[in-house]
């Protein structure tokens, strides 16, 4: 029987040299666009539109949606939200359909629409993301939304995080050193997360702005069961 692969693309630059439209692709955006999408599920948002460019956001806003959107970690001037998961309350998002625009987290969305699924991935829905993987039993493909196409260590992270658990199921299998690298690292890093993270150059940006506040929050495990998908233009719940 063929094993089911795993692989982890660092950067969506290089999503074209694992670009695989048989595979479940998981986004990652840790800090903090895919944090924010679990959270505004877990409190009650009925759909997320996830769009590339501000300009989209602005016509969406122009025609009465309310829009989460952001770059460089600053909420927009047009904006309802910016893109922390603290925006995202139960009073604010449930029952709501809101826009959604970041600097790197969208347009990985986006990008990854080529695979057979898409699903936003973050620490605060880990376990229940491996186990709906292995009960599909088709290849993972782990796209880390990075910053600005560079590679960054949170989005690794949590990568290897997920790749070591979907690989408890001998129908898995990597021999891609993406993958093992990100579980080597996130075992280095896992007994002592919030010490790793604070040389993240994610966690520099995110303090000059006084945006630190959910870092903690971010790297909490299994808060949620929930996992958004993506269907077409939106994000819904499975």
């Amino acid at each position: 029987m063929e094993m089911n692969k795993i692989e982890v693309c660092v950067s969506p630059a290089l999503y074209p040299y694992y670009e695989n439209p048989d595979a479940i692709v998981v986004v990652t955006d840790v800090l903090r666009a895919s944090s924010a999408i679990v959270t505004a599920f877990m409190n009650g948002v009925e759909r997320i539109i996830p769009v590339g460019t501000l300009e989209e956001a602005k016509a969406y806003k122009e025609k009465g949606f309310m829009v989460a959107a952001e770059r460089d970690g600053l909420v927009r001037d047009f904006a309802d939200f910016g893109n922390s998961p603290y925006n995202f309350t139960p009073e604010r998002v449930a029952g709501k359909q809101i826009v959604y625009s970041t600097t790197n987290g969208t347009n990985a969305i986006h990008l990854a629409s080529s695979g057979s699924q898409v699903l936003i991935g973050a620490y605060l829905n880990l376990s229940a993301l491996a186990k709906y993987i292995r009960k599909e039993q088709k290849d993972l493909l782990i796209l880390c939304a990075g910053w600005k196409n560079k590679f960054n260590l949170e989005d690794t992270l949590f990568a290897g995080a997920l790749a070591q658990l979907v690989l408890e199921d001998d129908q898995y299998q990597s021999i891609c050193d993406a993958t093992l690298g990100s579980i080597d690292l996130y075992n280095a890093a896992k007994d002592d997360m919030m010490g790793y993270i604070t040389k993240v150059a994610q966690n520099g940006r995110l303090k000059k702005n006084n945006l630190d506040d959910v870092i903690g929050y971010c790297h909490e495990i299994d808060l949620t069961e929930l996992i958004p998908v993506l269907n077409e233009d939106h994000l819904f719940v499975l």
